[in-house]
């Protein structure tokens, strides 16, 4: 009886999903020739990223946007970032390479340097991506065409994640499963409901207008989920957000190294979810019950040859394979959705205990509360 319970749960969350994506527009699959170009100002803060320097700019200097300008905030970096930004930016036109000022007490390294570069910008939009970002040619003409079809004042999305490590593997491409099961896309992207949000902090294509009527960065100062703050913000003000399928035109290089995954991770997660203790149990029950226990279950029916009870294990599969194929994923981690969630739920619970025991989180060398 709980297997058929089980399986009619996770049924629904599969219906749910298929329909749930119909409500994310894609990027369009051709850019459009336009009378008028207004200025697009790409922006990029830096600490610490020597790895990305030269991919990220051999990325940006095939944009074949006619009116676009470069700004680089090298945020305080230790090693060889600064001139390699140098270097490689001989490839781009209209670019400037600035030094980020002083962290201020109360800022997020990241949310300052954002900022910083906000008040540098000229353009009419404004396009804040991270370093391990890599766009196609024709990715900013259309997302502005996107974000102008929408009338929206803010368009970003989850990229294409590719994985190195075991832990990104089981990790990293959940950001889409999330987004697909808990966030109703309908509220989000067609409604002025800031509670139904989310957003990606590595690419974020604003309006100017929407940018400052939300107050920028500055409204976000102490924020470690600076992305969906902001994207409430921006609702807040009277402005449209869009979240977009930008798995084809977008790709994040996002961690390195299991270390890189679980740090990253245990710094964003329960902030991510307001710090609510409640969340965080449900969020425990739900892929405990609906996609740790269906292994056991499997285990179990594998052993006493009693086959229905493959039928959990296979539907969290299903689920997990529609998710990724939808967003361009590698096809086979479906295969290890229960441990992808046992992941999940241990770096949660690391994310708590960090935020409760009064050290904080340590990401690029600061220090977070």
């Amino acid at each position: 009886m709980m297997t058929m319970i089980l399986c009619f749960i996770l049924f629904v969350i599969l219906i749910w999903a298929m329909i749930n994506r119909l409500f994310i527009p894609k990027l369009p699959d051709k850019s459009e020739k336009r009378i008028t170009y207004p200025l697009l100002s790409v922006l990029v803060p830096l600490r610490n990223e020597e790895r990305n320097v030269g991919d990220l700019l051999s990325s940006l200097s095939k944009v074949t946007y006619p009116n676009v300008e470069f700004i680089f905030l090298d945020d305080g970096s230790t090693d060889q970032t600064r001139p390699l930004l140098e270097t490689y930016s001989q490839s781009l036109t209209n670019v400037t390479i600035i030094d980020g000022k002083p962290l201020p007490k109360g800022w997020v390294g990241k949310v300052h340097a954002c900022y910083q570069l906000g008040a540098k910008a000229r353009g009419e939009f404004l396009v804040f991506i991270d370093a391990d970002i890599r766009i196609k040619s024709d990715t900013l003409h259309k997302a502005l065409q996107l974000l102008e079809k929408h009338k929206a004042g803010l368009l970003t999305g989850f990229p294409f994640f590719p994985t190195t490590s075991f832990l990104s593997k089981l990790l990293v491409p959940m950001q889409h499963m999330i987004v697909l099961m808990h966030l109703p896309l309908f509220m989000a992207n067609y409604t002025m409901k800031p509670a139904f949000t989310a957003a990606h902090g590595a690419f974020m294509f604003f309006s100017r207008e929407a940018y400052e009527k939300a107050g920028g960065h500055q409204t976000v100062q102490s924020s470690l989920v600076e992305d969906v703050h902001l994207t409430r913000a921006v609702k807040k003000s009277g402005s449209k957000a869009i979240i977009a399928n930008v798995t084809a035109d977008v790709t994040c290089y996002m961690y390195d190294s299991n270390k890189e995954v679980w740090e990253g991770f245990s710094k964003n997660i329960f902030p991510g979810i307001g710090r609510s203790v409640i969340l965080a149990a449900f969020l425990s029950i739900f892929y405990f019950l609906l996609f740790i226990v269906p292994l056991p279950l499997a285990l179990f029916g594998l052993f006493t040859l009693q086959f229905y009870y493959l039928l959990p294990l296979t539907l969290t599969w299903v689920i997990k394979f529609f998710i990724d194929r939808s967003m361009n994923q590698e096809k086979w981690l479906w295969l290890f959705m229960p441990l992808s969630a046992i992941s999940l739920l241990l770096v949660l619970y690391r994310s708590m205990f960090l935020s409760f025991n009064g050290k904080g989180f340590v990401w690029k060398g600061r220090r977070y509360s």
